[in-house]
């Protein structure tokens, strides 16, 4: 059954005043229209809804059954409604988002602490994974965005760069006579290397670029944070390779020492994805153009 949502808005009006002349003030509507409307419905629904009196109207019972429905229905549909433009302005909503280790802490947590300060009514749900899982939970909906290591070959993503980085090799004091001088990709591959894991999206990168170089590199140790590469070349285990602009507070206290390569690995970045012609929520949205403005500062 088709009936218009302005027939029960009027039928709940003249339910509440128990009047067709209040209800016509308070919807700016003539009492001839109020009492057409009333009509209408009554027979749309085959059944009388109210039973006139002297002093107005009153509702039959099939009018109170209706109308406690009725009415339900309306107030959500103004929840609904105040919802959708609290969630527009931001005093509301949630910021689904997938990020890695690596990023979280040395990139993201400045702009999550700035941004959770500013809106503190957007619930964060942030899930931590590597940038391969993180686009698959993107394609499926269960983040709206993520801070992934680029490059990525994904067509159903779009990908807004954020940082370029460098990948470079580093040791500890054990090895510090090395970076005295570069080091070809061959010379390279003799120490004991210290990578990421295999499906780690940086490592890919770093060891794809040195394969174009005619050089396949075979690390000694495989781990699963940037964090323990940094202090595996500490305690002298072999050289790791990281990104600097992540490692600063190592090299700059001189805790470990860059190693020069005859050719530098290019550079690379980080960046924000989502999926292509889907409209990202209003709070992904604005964090997006929030990162991207801190970003072009």
């Amino acid at each position: 059954m088709s009936i218009k949502l302005d027939l029960y808005k009027v039928f709940v009006e003249v339910a509440k005043w128990k009047s067709f002349s209040k209800a016509a003030r308070q919807l700016y509507m003539t009492q001839p229209a109020i009492s057409q409307a009333i009509n209408q419905l009554e027979r749309e629904l085959d059944v009388r809804l109210f039973t006139r009196t002297p002093k107005g109207v009153v509702l039959t019972n099939e009018g109170q059954i209706l109308f406690e429905h009725v009415n339900s229905a309306l107030n959500l549909i103004d929840v609904g409604e105040t919802k959708l433009l609290e969630s527009k302005k931001l005093l509301q909503g949630v910021l689904r988002m997938g990020v890695g280790d690596t990023i979280s802490r040395y990139y993201l947590f400045p702009f999550l602490e700035e941004f959770h300060n500013e809106y503190p009514n957007i619930k964060l749900k942030i899930i931590n994974r590597t940038t391969l899982e993180i686009c698959e939970l993107i394609k499926s909906g269960e983040v709206d965005i993520g801070i992934c290591n680029l490059p990525i070959e994904e067509s159903g993503l779009s990908v807004k760069k954020l940082m370029n980085i460098h990948d470079i090799f580093v040791c500890g004091e054990g090895y510090r006579e090395i970076a005295g001088k570069p080091l070809s990709f061959s010379e390279l591959t003799e120490l004991p290397l210290i990578l990421l894991e295999p499906k780690a999206n940086s490592r890919q990168y770093v060891e794809n670029y040195i394969l174009s170089k005619g050089v396949r590199i075979e690390p000694e140790i495989e781990l699963g944070s940037h964090d323990l590469l940094l202090e595996f070349a500490r305690i002298n285990l072999g050289i790791s390779c990281v990104v600097k602009e992540f490692s600063k507070e190592y090299l700059d206290n001189n805790v470990l020492y860059e190693v020069r390569l005859v050719e530098e690995i290019p550079e690379r970045a980080i960046g924000v994805c989502f999926l292509k012609n889907v409209s990202l929520s209003s709070a992904a949205m604005r964090f997006v153009e929030y990162l991207a403005d801190k970003e072009s500062i």
